[in-house]
């Protein structure tokens, strides 16, 4: 019997394929890599708000703030790179995930003072 190595060729690879994902990354254009990014920020806050079936099971206001804050720094930067055709509706779910935020919170921010209001002004319920 020979103690050889199996052939590196054949044995399953545990490493990602960098060349071909930067590939693929570079084909995107940039704005679909933007909303991608912001729809994420969405889904994560609505889940750390309760705003999903399983609701007060994954409720994290403190984790909600810092996604939905990420979320407007990341729709104010991209602002003027971004069509209106894509911006309008992540604001209108930003504005959403700001009253929902104040809505479950058992004291609420004053105005202006919420998560993301730096960048979008105060959010009145």
């Amino acid at each position: 019997m020979s103690e050889t190595p199996p052939n590196e060729s054949t044995a399953p690879s545990d490493t990602p394929d960098f060349e071909s994902m930067t590939r693929d990354i570079a084909e995107v254009p940039a704005v679909e890599v933007i909303v991608t990014v912001a729809v994420n920020l969405m889904s994560a806050a609505a889940v750390k708000l309760g705003l999903t079936e399983e609701g007060e099971k994954h409720k994290d206001l403190d984790e909600a703030r810092k996604l939905v804050h990420a979320l407007a720094g990341l729709l104010d930067a991209s602002a003027t790179e971004v069509s209106s055709f894509h911006a309008a509706p992540l604001r209108d779910g930003l504005k959403s995930l700001q009253l929902a935020f104040r809505e479950a919170s058992l004291v609420p921010d004053e105005p202006g003072q919420g998560p993301g209001e730096k960048y979008t002004g105060p959010v009145y319920g």
